[in-house]
């Protein structure tokens, strides 16, 4: 599997969009520093994923998703690819017993397929909101979490690159 965080919140980006010849869409833009994070893990082979929406990119938060995910398949053994973020080779780390991490080379967040799947939610499920409040941020990212993960064939077209199809 391979996991990663991504920050969601108040602040948008208002992205390109479809519009009837003659009429320019008007989309709203807010600057509110409001955030929330993400966690996720996918596996490309079968297209099942793994979400958890943490207050922070920290080491407690990563311990609460590493164990999350090792409850969830008690049975398997899971290798899991990870960036060089600092939360992910803390020496303050518990990693449960059927877990091994191992670090992505730093600046590639290419080889990272769970970073896909980011794109994929903002294009999708947060493309042009100007969210209300932090309630709404945290409604979309379930709305968006179901999503992805009840979408195992989508999630395979997205993340299976050339050199994790062969490696299977």
């Amino acid at each position: 599997m391979f996991a990663d965080e991504a920050r969601f919140g108040r602040m948008n980006r208002p992205r390109p969009c479809w519009a009837p010849i003659g009429i320019r869409p008007e989309v709203a833009c807010q600057l509110i520093r409001e955030y929330v994070y993400l966690y996720g893990a996918v596996s490309p082979k079968d297209g099942t994923c793994v979400y958890l929406i943490m207050p922070a990119p920290d080491t407690e938060c990563f311990q609460i998703f590493l164990e999350i995910l090792a409850k969830k398949y008690p049975k398997d053994f899971i290798l899991l690819f990870v960036d060089g973020a600092g939360n992910h080779h803390s020496d303050e780390l518990e990693i449960p017993a059927n877990i091994i991490l191992h670090l992505l080379p730093p600046y590639s967040p290419e080889l990272n397929p769970q970073e896909n799947l980011w794109d994929e939610i903002r294009e999708k499920i947060f493309k042009n909101y100007a969210l209300k409040s932090m309630d709404d941020v945290n409604a979309k990212l379930d709305e968006a979490a179901f999503y992805i993960e009840r979408n195992p064939t989508l999630v395979k077209s997205i993340t299976s690159f050339p050199y994790i199809s062969r490696s299977l």
